[in-house]
Order: structure tokens, then C-alpha cells, then sequence
């Protein structure tokens, strides 16, 4: 009877295998959208999206006895990051594609965002961005436009038909509020369960998604078709439990700018599913493009010698 492996290397494995798993689920988000859109408001599903997965938490915090922050200020920290990952991010993405702009676009602009994170790192948390790092992020954007060239390409003159300056704006906040909050979780949530987090962070931004629906003038109603529960559930569970928790980790276990490279790999990511669910081809521009990108991110975050 052969003997288990020992607890370190099932937890070395499950720790390597983190930003694999990560940019899997991380890449349906735009496919989720694609569901729920037709059949919401974006801030509306947003708000029911944020308090559904708070409710769901609770639970989990209470099986797995995961500790609360006892001091205030840690709580008042996740309440900030819960505005700009959760209600910054995804209220800019969904308001962004709701406007129109279409999704390899919008994962286009968003993947601006391991650069943002890679020059803020330095002066703010004291990380030394390597040349090396330096390389890999750039190539990691020149393999994103490669495999979004083709959306990005001139058809005729719908180019940029149906969709607006607002909806670029809307998504380019959405990048800032996403590097804002990786760099503020990184300094200042270091102490903070990723579970009791989570309760938070959600519980935070529903409230304020909700006011801005109303607001905004959104009438608030849902359409309870079978894609829009499908794809409900699926960003409540898999991306908002699964994927959100495992950004929390990553972002505790790794430097600020290694563990914001992995979103250089959402895009082509993102491009197989559409191809699979939806038959969007992949290009053999595409095809290199995707290549560079896993280039760039091995350069990127691959560890420094000690």
C-alpha cells in the first residue's frame, strides 16, 4: 500500500496549480456577462450578484471558522477593496458592455492593467520591478492586441458602431479601480481571512451598486429566463466565490505586479471559450498572439533568485 504524499507537497501542488485555476475562471466573466446583460441592467444584477454572494459566505465563514477582523480599521480596509474590485471593476465592465462595447474590446483595455499595477508598485509598495518583468509585461500587452487584432480590425465602417465615449470611459475606469484595489488589498489587507473578507467586501458594494442603479434610472427588473439564471449562478458561484477568493490569495502569496500579470493570459483565455461556446475562429494571428502572451507571463512572473 504506497504511502500519501506528504501534506507540504499536496500544499506546494495546490498552491502552483493557483494561477491556472485563476485565470480559468477569471476568463468567463465576459461570457457570464454575455448571459445575464440581455435580460438585466448591469448595476441592478450587479447589486443582486454582490448580496447573494455575501449571503453565501456567511455560511462558508461559519463551517471553516474563519477569523473576523478585530480591528476596525482592517474592516473599514475590505469595505474600500470591495468598492473597487468588486463595485469599481465589474460596475465599469458591465456598464461598458451594457453601452455597447463589445467584450474582446473591453478585455483589451482591461488588460492595460498589469502595466498600471507594474508602475504604481514601486513607489507604493516598494517592489522592485525587474527588466526582466519589465520584458514580460510588454510582451504580455503586444500578445493581448495580437489575439484581439482581429476584433480590433477595421470591418467596413461599423469599426465602432454601437457604443460610445461613455462606454470606453466606463471600462477604462474599470481598469483603475481594479489596479487601485490590488494595490491597496496588497498593503493593507494583508491580515485579513480571504473568507471573512469576502462577506465584506460584497457586503459593501451591493448597498452602493443598488443607489447608483437608482440613480442611474435603471428600473431594477430581471428577466428570469434559463440563460440569465444559468449565467446568475455562475457568476455568483464560480466567479465571485471561486475566483474572487483565489485573487485574495494570490495577491497575499505573491508580489503585487507577478500575481497582475496573470491578466495578460485572460483575453486568449477568454478567446477559446467564445470559439467553444460560441464559434468565434481563432486566427493564426491570434494563435501567435496567444503564444507571446504565455511568454510574457512566464517572464513576468517567474521568481527572482534569492
Amino acid at each position: 500500500m504506497s504511502a500519501s504524499p506528504p501534506a507540504s507537497m499536496v500544499r506546494d501542488t495546490a498552491i502552483a496549480a493557483m494561477p491556472a485555476v485563476f485565470v480559468l475562471l477569471w476568463s468567463t466573466g465576459f461570457i457570464g456577462a454575455r448571459f445575464v446583460l440581455p435580460h438585466s441592467e448591469p448595476l441592478t444584477v450587479l447589486a443582486l450578484r454582490f448580496a447573494v454572494t455575501a449571503l453565501l459566505f456567511l455560511p462558508i465563514v461559519w463551517v471553516s471558522r474563519a477569523p473576523w477582523p478585530r480591528r476596525p480599521a482592517l474592516v473599514g480596509h475590505a469595505v474600500v477593496t470591495g468598492l473597487l474590485l468588486h463595485g469599481g471593476y465589474l460596475g465599469g465592465v458591465f456598464s461598458a458592455i451594457e453601452g455597447g462595447l463589445p467584450a474582446g474590446i473591453a478585455a483589451l483595455i482591461t488588460g492595460l492593467q498589469p502595466l498600471m499595477v507594474a508602475v504604481a508598485a514601486g513607489p507604493l509598495l516598494g517592489e522592485r520591478v525587474s527588466g526582466r518583468q519589465w520584458l514580460g509585461l510588454t510582451l504580455g500587452l503586444v500578445g493581448v492586441a495580437m489575439v484581439l487584432g482581429e476584433k480590433l480590425a477595421p470591418a467596413g465602417t461599423s469599426l465602432f458602431q454601437g457604443f460610445g465615449p461613455g462606454a470606453v470611459a466606463a471600462c477604462g475606469g474599470a481598469v483603475v479601480a481594479i489596479t487601485a484595489g490590488t494595490l491597496y488589498q496588497k498593503r493593507f489587507c494583508g491580515g485579513l481571512d480571504p473568507r471573512a473578507g469576502g462577506v465584506i467586501q460584497f457586503a459593501a458594494a451591493a448597498p452602493v451598486l443598488g443607489g447608483l442603479a437608482l440613480l442611474t434610472g435603471e428600473d431594477m427588473t430581471i428577466s428570469w429566463t434559463p440563460g440569465f439564471i444559468f449565467g446568475f449562478l455562475w457568476l455568483v458561484v464560480v466567479l465571485s466565490i471561486g475566483a474572487v477568493t483565489l485573487l485574495m490569495v494570490l495577491i497575499r502569496l505573491g508580489e503585487a505586479a507577478r500575481v497582475a500579470s496573470l491578466f495578460y493570459l485572460v483575453p486568449p483565455v477568454t478567446a477559446l471559450i467564445a470559439w467553444a461556446l460560441f464559434d468565434e475562429r481563432l486566427g493564426p494571428l491570434a494563435l501567435a498572439g496567444m503564444g507571446v502572451a504565455v511568454t510574457g507571463v512566464l517572464l513576468a512572473s517567474r521568481r527572482r533568485p534569492a
